[in-house]
């Protein structure tokens, strides 16, 4: 560890600390976990511009990269904190910080947009991102998904059109964005933080970690698509109801937020919206159609109990169109008893 801290050189860190740290207030300067965010927007900084144009740099995660600028600046622990349990404590805190990006979809909903991080191990997600302090939640996805994907869903983002699920203790919120061309051309505005983009079928990806589709189709383990796992299901969802293919589940699942169970496990909330002109006439829609379907299940329902007096007007009228059995009627039949005595004298001998 020693040795890596030592391979930064002095001048590059002397640079990087007088850029993002030495400047922000001393208000700020004095807890550790608003210096650690500090150090992290130095760290992409290095590893966009220093570490190329500097021979010898070692290439270091933000655990590494944060010892060495603490251990450059001890003045940012004035009371000689332990820098392993700051960089927990600052993950921690980071953990609790909602996240808002975007699930884009195609013209036939057929296919989703995934990126995968730049990092050897990363696997394959929504363009998201952590929110800035007084930032609205929609303008955070907004700007996320542009650094990301250099898409701009400025104009097509609809507030109340998301899925939300709470992961970890932490609130992700994802709006959906339906009939993006698959032609589009995405270029990430960020660099080295995202390295691919492509569109994913949706029918082929897993709806949880043990769901081995992605294997036999993509050839992908489910591990490689975790942090997209607990929107699959829900987003098959709402897909299905904008295709006419709702079911009761479906509409259940759509009409109250969901809450995380005991197990950390998250349960589908609030999703919203289509693909309608609007989000108003969306909703209208939605309930219309939820309404005719409830008085279809309910009708069907009262066909299927038994009535008597229906049965017996029935056979009544088709006795009188179309049997030909004059011996039989309807309301013969209805009041028919088998006679046991009669039936048991057959049988004495």
């Amino acid at each position: 560890m020693e040795a890596k801290r030592a391979d930064i050189p002095a001048a590059v860190l002397d640079d990087l600390c007088s850029r993002f740290i030495l400047h922000i207030p001393s208000e700020e300067r004095d807890n550790a976990i608003r210096v650690c965010f500090q150090i992290e927007l130095a760290h992409w900084f290095y590893l966009d511009f220093c570490l190329p144009s500097t021979p010898g740099a070692p290439h270091c995660g933000i655990r590494d990269f944060a010892r060495a600028v603490f251990h450059h600046c001890p003045f940012l622990l004035p009371h000689g904190e332990d820098v392993q349990k700051v960089l927990e404590q600052w993950k921690e805190y980071k953990m609790g910080v909602p996240t808002y990006g975007a699930i884009i979809l195609d013209e036939s909903l057929e296919k989703v947009l995934l990126v995968q991080g730049y990092l050897a191990k990363s696997g394959w997600g929504f363009p998201k991102g952590k929110v800035n302090e007084e930032e609205a939640p929609h303008d955070c996805a907004v700007r996320e998904v542009l650094e990301e994907t250099g898409f701009d869903i400025k104009n097509r983002i609809c507030k109340d059109r998301f899925i939300e699920q709470k992961i970890t203790d932490q609130l992700v919120r994802l709006y959906i964005i339906p009939g993006v061309p698959r032609d589009t051309k995405f270029y990430p505005k960020t660099r080295k933080e995202i390295r691919n983009i492509e569109w994913f079928p949706i029918e082929k990806l897993p709806c949880h970690r043990n769901d081995m589709t992605p294997k036999s189709k993509l050839g992908l383990a489910p591990n490689r698509f975790f942090m997209a796992i607990p929107f699959i299901r829900p987003l098959r969802e709402w897909v299905g109801r904008q295709r006419g293919e709702s079911s009761d589940t479906m509409e259940d699942l759509g009409a109250a937020p969901g809450r995380a169970s005991d197990g950390g496990r998250p349960k589908p909330r609030r999703l919203a919206g289509s693909e309608a002109e609007s989000c108003a006439k969306h909703k209208q829609n939605q309930r219309g159609r939820a309404s005719e379907s409830s008085s279809v299940r309910k009708g069907a329902r009262e066909e299927r109990r038994f009535q008597p007096r229906k049965l017996q007007e029935s056979f009544e009228r088709a006795g009188a169109e179309a049997w030909e059995v004059p011996a039989v009627s309807s309301r013969t039949f209805l009041t028919f008893s088998f006679d046991r005595e009669a039936i048991m004298r057959c049988f004495d001998f």
